[in-house]
């Protein structure tokens, strides 16, 4: 959770790229090129996931902390004029590299815990995407503390701050061996956590708001800031009480993990050895699904049997299994020959695209709507895409355990959530703004708790991190597409029809230079709401995309849950 709220360094970009704008005198469309160096960054992840197979996670956020450092060390100091001024394309390699870094902390805390916690992926995948998401909060008011003499300082405290606390706790975040199922203790010790998310998300809210309503005095920001500071840190609670005041596991428990495990080391080799398991598997009928735990497995030792019986008769030929299958463990190879990923893949392009696009264009949307004070939705949507990633690892947990659906049921949910938010903003009926803020923000936020659990359950933990970093990729693949070519197609067709007809009804002396960017505003609901309707329909889209996957996989959640999945 530490790494994480470090990990959202591309998420202050908006507060960086002013300065650089301002010191090197670029034009927004230099600025724009900036901004695609940084989202660049931000995707190219699957490096840091491959090398987590091969080498020790401390190496990985080493790597990670290196780039962070040399990428915005050397925009800070060009931006300073400590060194000569950097060129365009240099500062763009610059901030790539030091963007790219953060890709490394994501994965090597996400890839730590969801092996530690494998029995509780879903909420602990919400919580560390949620703090990656607050990261950006979280850095912006302890700047506000250093009160620095200028905004140049923010580039400074982005090298330096994320790479000593990772460095301070690079050889504390790794897999460990131990205690790996479910504890009586986990749901209080989840409720506690989640309980300071949400006070977390609360107060950063609150301090928001306050700081932009009213004129705060360094002493009070330093009040505020260390509460934060306090928040952050509470969550320690539950492991020093786990280690040193609740009672020991006792010799029988001892002796169930171990059996456990050597069942889980037996049940490897089989599935290594022989393919007659899962050819057995794919032939079960549906009255099978329909048995208890205990009767389905004395009905499968019972086909088992059989068949190898007649294996050995040679009444029957047992086929070779060609690669693993679905619950097993994939490298990034064997799963992009998989329809399943690929169908989440394009469900991720769609609905999360959608999202992404919106929260890039918040500012401008707030604009056009005649909202002055933008930066507090564009903060309110960051508080809700924080709630969405927490909630959301909750609410697909709460589904997949107690009822045993596919987690894709999840992502259906949320992304008919973002199509109604959407279609909302497209009638323009009253609060449209408000609306879709927190509902793009919940949906689009719940996107990154949801998936990385399912794709851990669909093709396992082995290749978890490039699996993950892959689908990434989806996001800023559909933004580019959604906001460089639709949204801002049509927000400059928009704007040029009202630039023409201004100068038709006051002359050509109220006409805007077309050529000029800047001055080329578009006003009213009409310059996002044809956006919002073509995005809401890509939702729904992603929501049939994601119901075929849930079909595909239900077979899959009813082995691995031990129930009836619907």
């Amino acid at each position: 959770m530490w790494v994480q709220s470090c990990s959202g360094i591309g998420y202050l970009f908006g507060s960086i790229s002013p300065v650089i704008k301002s010191t090197m005198g670029y034009t927004q469309r230099q600025v724009a090129l900036l901004g695609v160096a940084k989202d660049l960054g931000d995707a190219i992840g699957f490096i840091g996931g491959s090398l987590c197979e091969v080498l020790p996670i401390w190496v990985v956020l080493l790597i990670g902390v290196f780039q962070n450092f040399v990428g915005y060390g050397l925009v800070w100091l060009s931006i300073s004029h400590t060194i000569p001024t950097l060129p365009l394309w240099l500062l763009c390699i610059c901030i790539f590299v030091g963007t790219n870094g953060e890709t490394y902390f994501n994965t090597g805390a996400l890839v730590s815990c969801v092996q530690n916690f494998p029995k509780s992926r879903g909420p602990v995948v919400g919580i560390l995407k949620g703090f990656a998401g607050l990261s950006g909060a979280i850095l912006t008011q302890v700047f506000a503390v250093i009160n620095a003499p200028n905004q140049a300082s923010l580039i400074f405290m982005v090298a330096v701050g994320p790479s000593i606390v990772i460095t301070a706790l690079m050889f504390i975040v790794r897999p460990v061996g131990g205690h790996k199922q479910v504890r009586p203790s986990d749901s209080s010790s989840f409720l506690f956590i989640y309980s300071v998310c949400l006070i977390l998300a609360a107060y950063l809210l609150g301090v928001l708001l306050l700081q932009d309503l009213v004129n705060l005095s360094e002493s009070l920001v330093t009040i505020l800031t260390s509460l934060l500071i306090i928040l952050i840190i509470l969550p320690i609670i539950i492991p020093i009480l786990l280690a040193f005041f609740s009672e020991p596991i006792s010799q029988m428990e001892e002796s169930l993990l171990l059996e456990s495990r050597k069942q889980e080391s037996s049940k490897s080799d089989q599935d290594g050895n022989e393919a007659i398991f899962s050819e057995v598997e794919e032939e079960k009928t549906s009255e099978i699904d329909l048995l208890s735990g205990t009767e389905r497995q004395k009905r499968m030792a019972h086909l088992q049997a059989k068949l190898f019986q007649a294996a050995a008769d040679g009444a029957v030929r047992v086929k070779g299994r060609k690669g693993p299958r679905r619950g097993e463990d994939f490298t990034l190879m064997q799963a992009l020959v998989k329809a399943d990923f690929w169908l989440m893949f394009l469900s991720l392009v769609l609905a999360s695209g959608s999202g992404l696009t919106i929260i890039d264009n918040l500012g401008q949307m707030c604009q056009s709507l005649g909202y002055d004070n933008t930066h507090i939705f564009v903060s309110m949507i960051s508080i809700w895409n924080f709630l969405g990633r927490v909630g959301g690892g909750y609410f697909s947990e709460v589904i997949v355990r107690n009822y045993a659906y596919p987690r894709p049921v999840a992502m259906a949910v949320v992304q008919v959530i973002m199509a109604i938010g959407l279609f909302f903003y497209a009638m323009g009926w009253p609060g449209e703004i408000y609306v879709v803020s927190v509902l793009i923000g919940l949906g689009y936020g719940a996107h990154w708790a949801i998936v990385p659990a399912a794709v851990s359950e669909l093709f396992g933990l082995k290749s978890f991190g490039a699996l993950y970093n892959f689908l990434t990729m989806a996001s800023p693949a559909g933004s580019l597409i959604f906001s460089g070519v639709i949204a801002s197609g049509i927000y400059d067709y928009e704007a040029k029809l009202q630039n023409s007809l201004r100068e038709q009804n006051m002359g050509p002396l109220f006409k805007i230079p077309l050529g000029d960017e800047e001055a080329l505003t578009c006003y009213g609901t009409i310059c996002y709401s044809i956006t919002a309707a073509i995005l809401s329909g890509l939702c729904i889209i992603a929501v049939v995309l994601s119901l075929i996957v849930v079909h595909r996989t239900k077979r899959v959640y009813t082995q691995l849950y031990g129930k009836s999945c619907i």
